[in-house]
């Protein structure tokens, strides 16, 4: 008996369809049972089960509204099924009444109608209140789940908010790493008092006027980040140009691709400073972006001093980077740094290949 409660439960919610269609489940098989040794109408036989059932329907939906805040002493539940009960003698009596009025004897003072009240009576106070139970316990169990389900709900929004808020920060550490760095070497041209200071700040002006605003948002197209890779190699070129060449190497169907935010910016960066920069040779940097079984992946190689730490410790900028990944991608996103002979380092970057809304 699938009863929904509601204490603000109105009469046509009381009556609802499903809980009419349990009442009728219930009371086609009794009266099926009663059928072969019915002596009169079974228009009276189905009436009489029909109302019985339909003034227990009443009873149960009645006292999930009433009263508004049951004693403590009693809980809800309990006064559901004792009106039920209550009410199962009161509902075949009426019914007898109803059907019995042509009759020449009262129904009370006919022997047969009387077993037949008895055996209405019984019938129902065995199968009404327990039907009220099984109700109220799938009332309680749907509650429980629905109430579960709204908690992890609740606990997935709370998580996604958190991974958002640690998105935002590690994204707003890029910045002033990034700045920081790119200033830093403009410096060093002014301090040397090269002829080039000058061309490499207007450079980085137009640079930063694209780079800075993009930097706070969630993704970026693989277009986007080439241009401001392009833009920050040939700032690094006019500052060292007889120690960096770099080439970009991109598929045309990659370059509506999402990506991360400086992401793919970070490995060039990151090769830059830690590999052309302490060569006294300087080196070449080739970046290759690629699409292949749904994955993008950025390839950034440069043929600079190397690795001179353990391949473990990759640094503020790449460590946050795999962070952002990892928050973005979860596993599904790859980093890895693997060193080249006779020297360099090939940073590879894959993450799920991505279109339309990010």
């Amino acid at each position: 008996m699938n009863l929904e409660s509601s204490s603000q439960q109105s009469l046509p919610g009381i009556f609802a369809w499903r809980r009419v269609r349990s009442v009728l489940i219930a009371c086609a098989p009794l009266i099926l049972l009663m059928m072969p040794g019915w002596k009169v109408s079974y228009a009276v036989l189905i009436f009489r089960w029909l109302y019985i059932g339909a003034l227990c329907l009443l009873a149960f939906g009645v006292f999930e509204r009433w009263p508004r805040k049951p004693p403590r002493w009693i809980a809800r539940w309990v006064l559901q099924v004792i009106a039920v009960a209550v009410v199962v003698p009161i509902a075949t009596w009426t019914a007898y009444f109803i059907t019995t009025q042509a009759d020449p004897v009262p129904f009370w003072k006919d022997s047969d109608r009387m077993i037949g009240f008895a055996t209405f009576t019984i019938l129902s106070l065995l199968i009404a209140p327990w039907m009220a139970v099984s109700a109220l316990i799938g009332q309680i169990s749907g509650k429980a789940q629905r109430q579960a389900l709204a908690f992890e709900l609740e606990r997935s929004e709370l998580e996604r908010e958190a991974t958002q808020a640690r998105l935002r920060l590690l994204q707003a550490q890029v910045e002033p790493h990034f700045l920081f760095n790119t200033l830093a070497n403009v410096r060093e041209l002014v301090e040397s008092g090269s002829a080039q200071a000058s061309a490499v700040l207007n450079s980085l002006i137009a640079y930063l006027r694209a780079a800075v605003p993009r930097l706070h948002e969630p993704a970026t197209t693989m277009k986007q980040e080439i241009e401001l890779v392009r833009a920050y190699l040939e700032v690094m070129h006019m500052r060292m140009p007889d120690r960096l060449q770099y080439m970009l190497q991109v598929e045309n169907s990659s370059l509506t691709l999402h990506c991360p935010p400086m992401a793919l910016l970070t490995l060039v960066e990151n090769a830059v400073r830690h590999g052309i920069d302490p060569s006294e040779a300087g080196g070449r940097i080739e970046v290759r972006v690629t699409e292949e079984n749904g994955q993008c992946r950025c390839q950034v190689i440069d043929t600079g001093v190397g690795m001179q730490d353990s391949f473990d410790n990759i640094g503020t900028g790449l460590a946050n980077l795999r962070e952002r990944m990892r928050l973005m991608f979860g596993d599904a996103a790859r980093l890895r740094l693997n060193p080249l002979v006779p020297q360099g380092v090939s940073a590879e970057l894959e993450f799920p290949a991505r279109r339309g809304v990010p």
